[in-house]
């Protein structure tokens, strides 16, 4: 019987319009290939299945884009086959995003008959200003009616994001939007800081001189709300998620604790079998290659202990749990004294917290977190240096007296 967890994460690249600071792989007015599109996925989970031997699905995502926008008869189409072609536990978490303008009981309902017990819904702010600045399709009126259905529909674990620093936003509109997510109830909340994406719509704004909230703003607005959620009963446990007891995300700590998961659609990434991959960022090419028998594949690196040793500082450091010493040096066999004491450095600055042998960031770690990640990065490659480097030349000089 297969007792190693396997996560699925399905990728739905339609939205009923592009939001200006998007950077997801997104399509709007593509919806002629929605049908097309289902195909493929239903052909790729099909023969992907087979490799999952051994492995029981304990997480399903459906990301985007916008999943609700793609239909529930398509996405619970998807369900029903995933079921049949993996071993999927019965208390599997099943979590759809949806946006406010494009659910209603009736379709949730639906939704929730089939197995998804979780939805996790784009609210982004409470300010209808805000909203229509970033070229959201919905109100807050919407986000509450929406709300609404999710409870008729008796779905009992929501989410709803909310981000920070947007444009012609204050602090006072930001406690607005927070306070405003707290009254509708969610058992979990994703508040984001603004990133400014590369060939965003927003970025050519930015680029035209249109200002957004400076650092020490986005600061102040950030540890603000860490504080007002923990005393709503919002435990932290990822630098940008909260969530009442029992309602972490766990298909989303997947990520941050390198477990295994699979995915499926154009841009989407998997970490299975020690390898990384993804799959090409073009839904026409994702589509006619499953369905034609072409390379999907975009990149696919077999990922080495010493590699991994980096990905769990920088991973495991987003999450309130953090690192553990011994859980570093069983798993990669690497000195721990040297990261320890620059830990010490920090928690001396208060951006680090420790309790026994585990280190984790505070909230005002958190604000600098690539840095302070970066700083580690750096003392563990010296550290494999020091250690590879005289074992190059003991070898070489062994070849030499051959």
């Amino acid at each position: 019987m297969g007792n190693k967890q396997l996560g699925i994460y399905i990728h739905i690249p339609f939205c009923k319009s592009k939001c200006d600071y998007c950077d997801f792989y997104s399509k709007s007015g593509r919806d002629n290939r929605m049908d097309d599109y289902q195909e493929a996925l239903l052909t790729h989970i099909r023969e992907t299945a087979p490799q999952a031997k051994g492995y029981v699905v304990d997480t399903i995502y459906f990301g985007g884009g916008t999943p609700s926008y793609y239909g529930d008869k398509r996405l619970v189409e998807l369900l029903k086959t995933l079921k049949r072609r993996f071993d999927v536990v019965s208390n599997v978490e099943i979590t759809v995003e949806v946006n406010p303008d494009s659910v209603d009981k009736r379709n949730l309902t639906r939704l929730r008959r089939a197995g998804v017990n979780r939805i996790s819904m784009g609210m982004q702010s409470a300010s209808d200003e805000e909203l229509a600045s970033l070229h959201r399709a919905h109100t807050f009126a919407q986000v509450r009616a929406a709300v609404a259905a999710v409870r008729a529909a008796k779905i009992k674990n929501l989410s709803l994001d909310l981000i920070y620093g947007l444009p012609g936003q204050d602090m006072d509109s930001w406690r607005r939007s927070v306070e405003a997510a707290l009254a509708l109830k969610p058992e979990h909340l994703s508040c984001y800081g603004l990133k400014v994406e590369p060939d965003t719509p927003l970025c050519a704004r930015v680029s035209r001189g249109e200002l957004l909230p400076d650092d020490d703003l986005q600061a102040d607005m950030y540890l603000w709300m860490v504080d007002r959620l923990a005393g709503a009963g919002y435990q932290q446990y990822e630098v940008s998620n909260f969530s009442q007891s029992g309602f972490q995300s766990r298909h989303n700590l997947k990520y941050w604790l390198m477990r295994p998961y699979l995915g499926f659609g154009p841009g989407s990434h998997s970490d299975f079998g020690g390898r990384r991959f993804s799959f090409m960022r073009d839904l026409d090419g994702y589509i006619d290659g499953v369905l034609s028998g072409n390379p999907i594949i975009d990149s696919d690196d077999l990922i080495p202990k010493r590699e991994r040793s980096g990905e769990y500082l920088m991973l495991r450091l987003r999450t309130c749990r953090g690192i553990e010493e011994w859980e570093y040096r069983r798993e990669y066999f690497m000195n721990f004294d040297p990261i320890e004491q620059r830990l010490a450095f920090f928690e001396h600055q208060g951006w680090a917290a420790r309790d026994g042998h585990r280190w984790r960031l505070t909230p005002e770690g958190f604000l600098i977190s690539n840095q302070l990640i970066g700083s580690l990065l750096e003392l563990q490659e010296s550290a494999t240096l020091e250690t590879v480097l005289p074992a190059v030349r003991r070898r070489q000089v062994e070849d030499n007296e051959k």
